[in-house]
């Protein structure tokens, strides 16, 4: 009798522990996809915001150099009209 009863109580512990062991569902899924994506778009933020200063960088860098090659040639253009014109009148 002892031996069935042993038996019984391994018994019910192995079913206890089988039930409490289970998957934790579907919410927990749900719960951790979205994290994964707002970890993700917090990622791409940041990717994003560092390639847009360096775009912007590079743009300004870019920009300085035009206007003063324009402001250069303009310079040399005024100073060869200027030239032309003292010619002419001596």
């Amino acid at each position: 009798m002892k031996r069935i009863s042993m038996f019984f109580a391994v018994l019910a512990g192995s079913f206890a522990m089988m039930l409490s062991a289970q998957d934790p569902g579907a919410k927990s899924d749900i719960k951790d996809a979205g994290k994964d994506v707002k970890n993700a778009g917090a990622a791409t933020g940041k990717a994003t915001a560092k390639i847009a200063k360096k775009t912007a960088k590079v743009t300004k860098k870019t920009t300085k150099k035009v206007v003063h090659k324009s402001a250069d040639a303009v310079s040399n253009t005024a100073d060869k009209v200027a030239d032309k014109t003292t010619d002419k009148s001596k």
